[in-house]
């Protein structure tokens, strides 16, 4: 890729675009070393489930992630309402020395993983007002993207699938309709399985794709880490590129037009 294919979120420019987790891998050097085999430059922390700072005396997260090399992108995963992420985001600012990029999601159930747009939408406009500079999790619903973008949040990150279901991209159709009147970065959040679903994704326009299990549920999750980082940038390069014009019946690749048979 290019290093001039870049994308700018809150203000921050990033050549990386896959942004990956932290959850779920066997220890920490794992997580270091397939972090760092995506090149991904954004990681996203689950700040109710990972110690990066509020539990003194236990292995702290941002000790194989340094926040002198990645962008940290704390998360409120684990949250079922809008009360706990705002408090969740409070706490990640201050751990963090006021830092403002979180990525927002309240949760409908543990089943599903679903978000709950009602109490996503409270707290994003509460986060909003307080200054927060938030990436949102949310259903593939075009219209709760553009009210998203239109209340402040810098990013809407519509699921391609459920959370941890490595199903990949299955409503093409609405991620298509948000892209096209998107005035913010739309990235994919959720239901990546395999190289193949980060390529479709990024085949659509979307900027970027964020992505935890599939990586870390892998069988080597270091090397699907390095399989993720280049189908990220094939999909970008192929939607750059303009995919050819499908058609219902075969087209010679090489045609006759012109040429003299004997």
């Amino acid at each position: 890729m290019s290093l001039a294919d870049t994308f700018s979120l809150a203000g921050r420019t990033f050549t990386s675009r896959l942004l990956v987790g932290t959850g779920k891998y066997k220890d920490m050097d794992e997580t270091r070393d397939a972090i760092a085999a995506s090149g991904a430059e954004i990681v996203t922390v689950a700040v109710r489930r990972t110690n990066i700072g509020q539990n003194p005396g236990e292995p702290n997260l941002l000790d194989v992630i340094s926040p002198d090399r990645y962008t940290i992108l704390p998360n409120t995963a684990g949250c079922y309402t809008a009360d706990e992420a705002v408090r969740t985001c409070r706490l990640a600012r201050e751990l963090l020395d006021d830092h403002k990029l979180v990525k927002l999601e309240v949760l409908g159930d543990q089943k599903t993983l679903y978000p709950n747009m009602p109490e996503t939408l409270k707290a994003a406009e509460t986060l909003v007002k307080e200054g927060f500079e938030v990436m949102v999790y949310c259903s593939d619903d075009p219209i709760a993207a553009r009210l998203f973008a239109q209340m402040g949040c810098v990013a809407v990150m519509p699921l391609g699938s459920l959370i941890g279901s490595g199903l990949g991209i299955v409503n093409p159709y609405n991620l298509r309709i948000i892209l096209e009147e998107a005035t913010v970065p739309v990235l994919v959040d959720a239901g990546v399985g395999t190289a193949s679903d980060a390529a479709v994704a990024m085949e659509l326009g979307v900027a970027g794709v964020l992505m935890n299990t599939a990586i870390a549920a892998a069988g080597n999750p270091v090397l699907m880490a390095s399989a993720m980082k280049k189908a990220v940038e094939a999909g970008r390069e192929a939607f750059l590129a303009g995919r050819m014009p499908r058609k219902l019946y075969a087209s010679a690749s090489s045609p006759l037009d012109g040429v003299a048979f004997r």
